[in-house]
């Protein structure tokens, strides 16, 4: 399964679901682990993952990229709120449908407007 991959101007990689499907395997694989993962705080955007370790301006990268690749962006586009989360927050219950995930903990950005419509364009 190939995920959507995009190295951060640190060199940083970060793999994005393109459904919920790939969504559930991504999350799947770093379920439980310390890396950082994002979603946006409403349905419909990928999971995206930092793989290995961040840099200063890493995690907003990340940020962007969930946010640009939303639904909410899509449809609203306005401020998009993106959760941030470790692998080790996140849990399963059996009636969660395919790609939809609990969180223990998680701390939330507000992604900019102007940021976003930027973000790709540079």
């Amino acid at each position: 399964m190939r995920f959507r991959e995009v190295i951060t101007r640190n060199g940083t990689t970060i793999l994005a679901g393109k459904d919920a499907k790939q969504n559930e395997s991504l999350v799947n694989q770093f379920k439980g682990k310390s890396n950082v993962i994002m979603h946006t705080s409403k349905p419909g955007s990928p999971f995206c993952v930092l793989e290995s370790k961040i840099q200063r301006g890493d995690k907003k990268e990340a940020a962007l990229l969930c946010a640009k690749k939303s639904q909410d962006w899509r449809d609203n586009k306005t401020d998009v709120v993106v959760h941030v989360f470790t692998g080790k927050d996140v849990f399963k219950r059996k009636d969660m449908k395919i790609g939809t995930f609990g969180l223990k903990k998680k701390k939330s950005i507000k992604v900019k407007k102007e940021d976003i419509e930027r973000y790709g364009a540079e």
